[in-house]
């Protein structure tokens, strides 16, 4: 229902208020001016006031006018009720907003919290990392110092129930051209070939020897240079990780010195020109 249909029942509930007064004012003057007449019920009958079918000044019954407004009542009431409802509703859902608002800051606490717990877990990984890398480190290096005073040969022919020690001698005296005395004078804590025997493959496997005394060590592996254009080598022993690093630093090393650099390789660092080789791409371990 709009603004003008109120109007518009009101403003015809007044006028039918204003009528009756009229009606009932005149009537009362009438009834003081005039002697009192008896009347007949059949005059009591065509009195016009007294008829259901009295109309109002806008030419409406009354009674039309009352079923309008009881109509109009009763969608006031509807209307009102609908109101109430959504009134609950609105007063339901801003119940229901206020609980999520209430747990949306909860949750955001709870995340601030998790995002500190998560940077420091980062970190505490961060830190491990590091150590273990240090740990790491420790361990290839104890690992290669206990390999300082080994050799190992290659290329030398394996024959079945062999003594490696003495297949070792005849090495070096022949190949690395010792004096007798000398090779004979060499102290090994243990000599062996390295790995287990594979059936069908022809390339010997090398031949590692732990030398009792460094200085024999080193005085053998200076006479490698003897090898050179044979299918024969004589390497230090290192560990796997410390191979591989090797490999990597060769070709780097090989291309320096074509450049007119002088690069030399100490276990698994490269020295160029006295400076110490670093490359992330390249020599990651050294990070």
């Amino acid at each position: 229902m709009n603004s003008e249909d109120s109007e518009d029942n009101l403003e015809t509930l007044q006028e039918y208020i204003d009528w009756c007064f009229d009606v009932i004012v005149m009537k009362k003057n009438q009834n003081a001016c005039s002697p009192v007449k008896s009347e007949t019920p059949s005059s009591k009958r065509s009195r016009p006031a007294d008829s259901t079918e009295t109309t109002s000044p806008t030419g409406k019954s009354f009674t039309d006018i009352l079923d309008s407004i009881d109509k109009r009542l009763s969608s006031f009431d509807a209307r009102l009720s609908l109101v109430e409802i959504l009134h609950r509703e609105f007063k339901s859902l801003r119940e229901s907003l206020e609980f999520s608002q209430q747990q949306v800051e909860t949750l955001a606490a709870e995340n601030a919290s998790l995002r500190d717990s998560v940077k420091s877990l980062t970190e505490n990984v961060t830190h491990l990392n590091e150590e273990n890398k240090k740990i790491k480190e420790t361990v290839i290096d104890l690992q290669a110092r206990s390999m300082r005073d080994n050799l190992v040969f290659s290329g030398i022919p394996e024959s079945a129930e062999e003594d490696a020690e003495a297949t070792v001698k005849s090495f070096i005296k022949t190949y690395l051209k010792l004096p007798e005395d000398t090779v004979e004078n060499i102290c090994f804590e243990r000599v062996h070939r390295l790995g287990a025997k594979k059936p069908g493959t022809p390339r010997p496997r090398p031949i590692v020897a732990k030398f009792g005394y460094f200085k024999q060590k080193e005085q053998v592996k200076s006479r490698s240079r003897e090898l050179k254009g044979t299918d024969f080598s004589v390497n230090d022993q290192f560990p796997k990780v410390i191979l591989e690093r090797r490999k990597v630093l060769f070709p780097i090393r090989r291309s320096l010195i074509e450049k007119g650099s002088r690069a030399v390789i100490a276990v698994d660092r490269l020295y160029v020109d006295g400076r110490l080789y670093r490359d992330l791409s390249t020599t990651p371990w050294l990070y």
